[in-house]
Protein backbone atom coordinates (compact mmCIF):
# COMPACT_ATOMS: atom_id res chain seq x y z
CA UNK A 1 0.00 0.00 0.00
CA UNK A 2 2.57 2.26 0.67
CA UNK A 3 4.55 1.83 -2.56
CA UNK A 4 0.76 2.43 -4.12
CA UNK A 5 1.21 5.83 -2.39
CA UNK A 6 4.84 6.60 -3.32
CA UNK A 7 3.96 5.91 -6.98
CA UNK A 8 0.75 7.98 -6.60
CA UNK A 9 2.74 10.90 -5.53
CA UNK A 10 5.26 10.44 -8.59
CA UNK A 11 2.73 10.45 -11.23
CA UNK A 12 1.00 13.77 -9.58
CA UNK A 13 4.02 15.63 -9.46
CA UNK A 14 5.05 15.07 -12.94
CA UNK A 15 1.39 15.50 -14.21
CA UNK A 16 1.79 18.70 -12.91
CA UNK A 17 5.31 19.41 -14.65
CA UNK A 18 3.78 18.71 -17.97
CA UNK A 19 0.61 21.18 -17.81
CA UNK A 20 2.99 23.54 -16.59
CA UNK A 21 5.59 23.38 -19.77
CA UNK A 22 2.12 23.21 -21.90
CA UNK A 23 0.91 26.58 -20.05
CA UNK A 24 4.36 28.39 -20.19
CA UNK A 25 6.88 26.39 -19.41
CA UNK A 26 8.88 26.41 -15.94
CA UNK A 27 12.32 26.96 -15.40
CA UNK A 28 14.64 24.29 -13.09
CA UNK A 29 14.10 26.51 -9.89
CA UNK A 30 10.45 26.32 -10.46
CA UNK A 31 10.36 23.10 -11.03
CA UNK A 32 12.16 22.07 -8.24
CA UNK A 33 10.31 24.48 -5.60
CA UNK A 34 7.15 23.12 -7.06
CA UNK A 35 8.62 19.14 -6.23
CA UNK A 36 9.97 20.70 -2.74
CA UNK A 37 6.07 22.17 -2.19
CA UNK A 38 4.35 19.31 -3.25
CA UNK A 39 6.74 16.85 -1.01
CA UNK A 40 5.50 18.93 1.68
CA UNK A 41 2.44 19.21 1.29
CA UNK A 42 2.38 15.23 0.99
CA UNK A 43 4.85 14.51 3.37
CA UNK A 44 4.87 17.11 6.08
CA UNK A 45 8.28 17.01 8.53
CA UNK A 46 7.19 14.71 10.99
CA UNK A 47 6.37 11.89 8.19
CA UNK A 48 9.87 11.16 7.36
CA UNK A 49 9.89 8.20 8.78
CA UNK A 50 6.65 6.95 7.08
CA UNK A 51 8.25 8.25 3.59
CA UNK A 52 11.52 6.13 4.45
CA UNK A 53 9.37 2.93 4.68
CA UNK A 54 7.52 3.63 1.92
CA UNK A 55 10.41 3.93 0.02
CA UNK A 56 12.07 0.43 1.48
CA UNK A 57 8.23 -1.09 0.62
CA UNK A 58 8.46 0.61 -3.20
CA UNK A 59 12.62 -1.38 -3.39
CA UNK A 60 11.03 -4.41 -2.11
CA UNK A 61 7.91 -4.43 -4.16
CA UNK A 62 10.33 -3.70 -7.20
CA UNK A 63 12.46 -6.62 -6.24
CA UNK A 64 9.91 -8.78 -5.60
CA UNK A 65 7.20 -7.86 -9.25
CA UNK A 66 10.80 -7.58 -11.95
CA UNK A 67 12.43 -10.73 -12.54
CA UNK A 68 16.35 -10.77 -12.22
CA UNK A 69 17.26 -10.03 -15.83
CA UNK A 70 20.96 -11.20 -15.70
CA UNK A 71 19.66 -14.79 -14.50
CA UNK A 72 17.13 -15.16 -17.31
CA UNK A 73 19.65 -14.75 -19.72
CA UNK A 74 22.51 -17.19 -17.82
CA UNK A 75 19.10 -20.18 -18.02
CA UNK A 76 18.58 -19.08 -22.17
CA UNK A 77 21.76 -19.17 -22.85
CA UNK A 78 21.87 -22.61 -20.93
CA UNK A 79 19.50 -23.84 -22.68
CA UNK A 80 20.55 -22.76 -26.26
CA UNK A 81 23.94 -24.22 -25.63
CA UNK A 82 22.22 -27.41 -24.98
CA UNK A 83 19.73 -27.28 -27.73
CA UNK A 84 23.18 -26.39 -30.10
CA UNK A 85 24.65 -29.61 -28.45
CA UNK A 86 21.17 -31.73 -29.53
CA UNK A 87 21.21 -30.15 -33.02
CA UNK A 88 24.77 -31.75 -33.53
CA UNK A 89 24.48 -34.97 -32.20
CA UNK A 90 21.03 -35.22 -34.05
CA UNK A 91 23.15 -33.92 -37.21
CA UNK A 92 25.97 -36.59 -36.62
CA UNK A 93 23.03 -39.44 -36.30
CA UNK A 94 21.60 -38.46 -39.39
CA UNK A 95 24.81 -38.01 -41.05
CA UNK A 96 25.81 -41.74 -39.88
CA UNK A 97 22.33 -43.22 -40.89
CA UNK A 98 22.91 -41.62 -44.36
CA UNK A 99 25.93 -42.71 -44.67
CA UNK A 100 24.90 -46.59 -43.63
CA UNK A 101 22.28 -46.39 -46.03
CA UNK A 102 24.03 -45.31 -48.86
CA UNK A 103 26.58 -47.98 -48.15
CA UNK A 104 23.68 -50.49 -48.15
CA UNK A 105 22.79 -49.06 -51.42
CA UNK A 106 26.04 -49.59 -52.83
CA UNK A 107 26.62 -53.44 -51.57
CA UNK A 108 22.50 -53.64 -53.11
CA UNK A 109 23.95 -51.80 -56.18
CA UNK A 110 27.00 -54.40 -56.39
CA UNK A 111 25.07 -57.01 -55.12
CA UNK A 112 22.75 -56.68 -58.01
CA UNK A 113 25.88 -55.99 -60.82
CA UNK A 114 27.04 -60.05 -59.93
CA UNK A 115 23.02 -61.19 -59.78
CA UNK A 116 22.95 -60.27 -63.22
CA UNK A 117 26.26 -61.68 -64.20
CA UNK A 118 25.47 -64.67 -62.60
CA UNK A 119 22.04 -64.67 -64.49
CA UNK A 120 23.76 -64.81 -67.76
CA UNK A 121 26.07 -67.68 -66.88
CA UNK A 122 22.77 -69.33 -66.52
CA UNK A 123 21.68 -68.47 -70.02
CA UNK A 124 22.57 -72.01 -71.20
CA UNK A 125 20.62 -73.81 -73.65
CA UNK A 126 20.53 -75.73 -76.91
CA UNK A 127 18.18 -77.65 -79.09
CA UNK A 128 19.06 -79.00 -82.72
CA UNK A 129 17.43 -80.52 -85.47
CA UNK A 130 19.41 -83.87 -87.09
CA UNK A 131 19.21 -82.54 -90.66
CA UNK A 132 20.37 -78.36 -91.82
CA UNK A 133 18.16 -78.95 -95.13
CA UNK A 134 16.06 -81.99 -97.11
CA UNK A 135 15.21 -85.39 -95.39
CA UNK A 136 16.64 -88.66 -95.07
CA UNK A 137 18.46 -91.50 -93.29
CA UNK A 138 21.25 -91.81 -91.30
CA UNK A 139 22.54 -95.07 -91.07
CA UNK A 140 22.54 -98.31 -90.48
CA UNK A 141 26.16 -98.48 -89.93
CA UNK A 142 28.01 -101.43 -88.35
CA UNK A 143 29.45 -99.21 -85.90
CA UNK A 144 28.85 -96.42 -83.57
CA UNK A 145 28.97 -92.89 -85.07
CA UNK A 146 28.55 -89.51 -83.48
CA UNK A 147 25.80 -87.88 -84.58
CA UNK A 148 25.80 -84.10 -85.59
CA UNK A 149 22.73 -82.17 -85.22
CA UNK A 150 23.00 -79.58 -87.95
CA UNK A 151 19.91 -77.34 -87.77
CA UNK A 152 20.28 -75.42 -84.86
CA UNK A 153 16.91 -73.96 -83.60
CA UNK A 154 18.63 -72.13 -80.31
CA UNK A 155 22.28 -71.81 -78.98
CA UNK A 156 22.03 -69.95 -75.74
CA UNK A 157 25.49 -69.50 -74.27
CA UNK A 158 26.98 -71.04 -77.67
CA UNK A 159 28.22 -73.80 -75.83
CA UNK A 160 26.80 -76.98 -78.10
CA UNK A 161 29.02 -77.48 -81.58
CA UNK A 162 27.23 -77.92 -84.48
CA UNK A 163 30.03 -79.28 -86.19
CA UNK A 164 31.35 -81.73 -84.23
CA UNK A 165 27.99 -82.41 -82.62
CA UNK A 166 29.51 -82.08 -79.08
CA UNK A 167 27.99 -79.80 -76.14
CA UNK A 168 30.79 -78.88 -73.72
CA UNK A 169 29.71 -77.34 -69.96
CA UNK A 170 30.95 -73.99 -69.86
CA UNK A 171 30.34 -74.13 -65.47
CA UNK A 172 29.64 -76.89 -63.23
CA UNK A 173 26.03 -77.09 -62.53
CA UNK A 174 23.15 -79.71 -63.26
CA UNK A 175 21.95 -80.16 -66.72
CA UNK A 176 19.20 -81.40 -68.54
CA UNK A 177 19.42 -83.49 -71.61
CA UNK A 178 17.12 -84.92 -73.95
CA UNK A 179 17.18 -86.77 -77.52
CA UNK A 180 14.20 -88.08 -80.03
CA UNK A 181 14.59 -90.32 -82.49
CA UNK A 182 12.45 -91.07 -85.57
CA UNK A 183 12.40 -93.39 -88.54
CA UNK A 184 10.10 -95.91 -90.80
CA UNK A 185 10.30 -100.37 -89.86
CA UNK A 186 11.77 -102.67 -90.09
CA UNK A 187 14.94 -101.39 -89.38
CA UNK A 188 15.54 -100.53 -85.36
CA UNK A 189 16.21 -96.97 -84.44
CA UNK A 190 18.06 -96.56 -81.29
CA UNK A 191 20.79 -93.59 -79.98
CA UNK A 192 22.59 -93.30 -77.14
CA UNK A 193 23.52 -90.04 -74.89
CA UNK A 194 27.42 -90.14 -73.68
CA UNK A 195 28.70 -87.82 -71.20
CA UNK A 196 32.46 -88.39 -71.45
CA UNK A 197 32.69 -91.08 -73.67
CA UNK A 198 30.26 -93.17 -71.05
CA UNK A 199 26.83 -93.91 -71.94
CA UNK A 200 24.02 -92.83 -69.91
CA UNK A 201 20.62 -93.27 -71.18
CA UNK A 202 19.25 -94.49 -74.63
CA UNK A 203 15.87 -93.79 -77.11
CA UNK A 204 15.40 -97.26 -78.55
CA UNK A 205 12.17 -97.81 -81.25
CA UNK A 206 10.80 -101.08 -83.52
CA UNK A 207 8.48 -102.54 -85.04
CA UNK A 208 8.08 -104.27 -88.58
CA UNK A 209 6.43 -101.62 -90.58
CA UNK A 210 4.94 -97.44 -90.81
CA UNK A 211 7.16 -94.95 -88.54
CA UNK A 212 8.52 -95.44 -85.14
CA UNK A 213 10.27 -92.48 -82.55
CA UNK A 214 10.95 -92.75 -79.19
CA UNK A 215 12.75 -90.05 -76.92
CA UNK A 216 14.64 -89.94 -73.65
CA UNK A 217 16.19 -87.87 -71.14
CA UNK A 218 18.61 -87.33 -68.25
CA UNK A 219 19.93 -84.39 -65.79
CA UNK A 220 23.82 -84.79 -65.77
CA UNK A 221 26.16 -83.36 -62.95
CA UNK A 222 28.98 -81.73 -64.96
CA UNK A 223 32.27 -80.14 -64.33
CA UNK A 224 33.83 -77.38 -66.40
CA UNK A 225 34.74 -79.00 -69.77
CA UNK A 226 32.79 -82.24 -69.65
CA UNK A 227 30.97 -83.33 -72.80
CA UNK A 228 27.98 -84.69 -73.70
CA UNK A 229 26.82 -85.80 -77.23
CA UNK A 230 24.90 -88.47 -79.26
CA UNK A 231 25.83 -91.86 -80.63
CA UNK A 232 23.80 -93.73 -83.14
CA UNK A 233 23.64 -97.86 -82.45
CA UNK A 234 24.79 -99.85 -84.89
CA UNK A 235 22.88 -101.90 -87.17
CA UNK A 236 19.97 -98.87 -86.62
CA UNK A 237 18.84 -95.90 -88.65
CA UNK A 238 17.78 -92.54 -88.06
CA UNK A 239 15.27 -90.06 -90.07
CA UNK A 240 14.32 -86.52 -90.11
CA UNK A 241 13.57 -83.71 -92.60
CA UNK A 242 12.12 -79.95 -92.13
CA UNK A 243 9.65 -81.23 -89.35
CA UNK A 244 13.07 -82.02 -87.10
CA UNK A 245 11.85 -85.23 -85.78
CA UNK A 246 15.12 -86.61 -84.51
CA UNK A 247 16.54 -83.90 -82.21
CA UNK A 248 18.96 -83.25 -79.26
CA UNK A 249 18.49 -81.01 -76.82
CA UNK A 250 19.91 -79.47 -73.36
CA UNK A 251 19.80 -76.84 -70.86
CA UNK A 252 21.30 -75.60 -67.66
CA UNK A 253 18.96 -76.11 -64.35
CA UNK A 254 21.05 -74.75 -61.74
CA UNK A 255 24.84 -74.07 -61.04
CA UNK A 256 26.83 -75.68 -58.54
CA UNK A 257 29.62 -74.75 -56.37
CA UNK A 258 29.87 -77.31 -53.73
CA UNK A 259 32.81 -80.32 -54.23
CA UNK A 260 30.86 -83.09 -52.67
CA UNK A 261 27.97 -83.77 -54.48
CA UNK A 262 27.38 -87.36 -56.37
CA UNK A 263 28.15 -87.41 -60.07
CA UNK A 264 25.91 -89.44 -62.44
Amino acid sequence: MKALVCILLLLETFVFVVQQQVDGGLNEKEISQQISSEDGRQNPPQTDTLRAEASTDSQQYCDLGIPDIHAALRELTATVTEQKANIRALETQLRDEMNKKNEEISNLTLGQVELRKENRDREIAFSAGLRESGDGYIGPFTDEITLTYRNVITNIGNAYNPITGVFTAPLKGAYMFRISVFSHGPTASAASIYKNGERVVIAYALQPQRELNASNGVVLILEVGDVVYVRLWPNTRIFDNNNNHSTFSGYLLFPLREDNLCKM
